[in-house]
């Protein structure tokens, strides 16, 4: 039986470039270290994980699952990471329940940046 989800997990390639976009670009906060090669995020609802330990398994927008993160203003975030050069997959846009738009992380992994609707 399942008890709860235990991470995710985004392989890279360049693990302190990761870092960088995803401490400095989207905010998050570093909870672990694991000899250089997986770092643990814990925002609330769950554990998210870079890794460069896993050197079979390519990081790509198109490859499965894609991690969203709740944000406050999915435009805004969009366009300051825009600013930075960062890759806009998928502009933001609108559904009867949310706003979202899909940035890649510099490896290429799909990131979506996401807001319930009030």
């Amino acid at each position: 039986m399942v008890r709860k989800i235990a991470f995710t997990v985004y392989s890279v390639r360049d693990l302190e470039r990761a870092r960088r976009f995803y401490e400095e670009d989207l905010g998050l906060v570093k909870t672990a270290d694991y000899q250089g090669g997986w770092v643990e995020y814990d925002p609330p609802g769950g554990c998210f994980a870079i890794t460069s330990y896993l050197e079979e398994v390519r990081p790509s927008a198109d490859s499965g699952g894609t991690i969203a993160f709740e944000v406050d203003d999915v435009d805004a975030l969009t366009a300051r990471l825009q600013a930075k050069g960062v890759a806009v997959k998928v502009e933001p846009f609108s559904t009867p329940v949310c706003r979202m738009s899909i940035v890649l992380d510099p490896d290429g992994n799909a990131v979506i940046l996401h807001r319930l609707t009030d």
